[in-house]
């Protein structure tokens, strides 16, 4: 049977569909997110990370110790704190952490690699606060868990301190578009089309390779990466990205686990105030980074 809810929010999604102008894309995304609001236990503290934006979120029963670090999506083009302090707030609240979300600097203004620059500066960050890093999870969705991949990359070849875990939502991690779910999903996926990824990914690279590991991390070597969990949606256009990701992660003997949940679209945690699946999705997650955070 269909799920309802789910069939609702394609419903608002088809009334509302995506502008081409890269200034309207930003402000409807931001929307998106902030009309959902955050639960009136949330504490919001600014900061200023290497010139950018961030802020932590922590809620009554967050364990200082324990730091979330996310990566916010949006193609590499949009997104920002406010479209998904929603999310990142509730899975701190799941896994009993604080968070801190960085406004990393975006395409076509800033390509690659200003973006992963300001991710590997609000790491380090971390770092120099003196939290340890096996209590820290690095976390994004769609081009923010491709982002949290490269981070990942990007410490482990600078030798630094990598984290306890990652959790990587409706990940990108292919800049060609080249998995065969960009074909076979493109039908019910409302959200993302090859088109789209080919335009976002122009923009980021500025004509960098698309197959630059630490941009497109599917082509990088993971050996050595913390546990990962990889979350995607049955019916996304960004399902292979996932798979292929968790199965390469898996073959470099990285503990993954990679959950694929029926009828879900890409990144259905961030309608989650309308729809049970995506609080199921980020108490699931939640469970995980709390398990491993408690290791440390």
């Amino acid at each position: 049977m269909a799920d309802p809810e789910m069939l609702a929010i394609r419903e608002a999604l088809a009334a509302n569909p995506r502008p081409p102008e890269v200034a309207e894309r930003r402000k409807r995304l931001d929307a998106l997110g902030s009309s959902a609001g955050i639960a009136s236990d949330v504490q919001v503290t600014p900061l200023t990370i290497a010139g950018r934006k961030a802020e932590w979120t922590r809620t009554p029963t967050a364990n200082e110790a324990r730091v979330i670090l996310f990566f916010h999506g949006g193609g590499y083009c949009q997104g920002s704190l406010e479209s998904h302090r929603h999310i990142i707030t509730e899975a701190g609240r799941f896994a009993a952490s604080r968070t801190l979300a960085i406004d990393y600097r975006l395409a076509p203004e800033h390509p690659f690699p200003a973006g992963l620059d300001d991710a590997i500066a609000s790491y380090r960050f971390l770092l120099e606060q003196g939290i340890d890093p096996k209590r820290i999870a690095v976390a994004g969705d769609s081009a923010g868990g491709g982002l949290t991949v490269a981070t990942l990359v990007a410490l482990r070849d600078a030798k630094l301190p990598l984290p306890g875990c990652a959790w990587c939502i409706s990940p990108w991690v292919d800049l060609e578009a080249i998995g065969e779910s960009m074909t076979s999903k493109a039908r019910i996926d409302p959200m993302i089309s090859k088109d789209y990824v080919i335009e976002l990914a122009e923009a980021y690279l500025a004509g960098a390779d698309p197959r630059t590991p630490l941009a497109a991390p599917l082509y990088a070597d993971l050996e050595g990466l913390p546990p990962m969990l990889v979350q995607v949606g049955a019916a996304e256009t960004l399902l292979d990205d996932a798979v292929r990701l968790a199965q390469k992660a898996g073959a470099a003997d990285v503990a993954t686990t990679l959950e694929i949940w029926p009828e879900m679209i890409h990144v259905w945690h961030i309608f989650h105030p309308h729809l049970a699946a995506g609080r199921r999705a980020i108490a699931a997650a939640g469970a995980f980074i709390g398990s491993r955070l408690a290791r440390g």
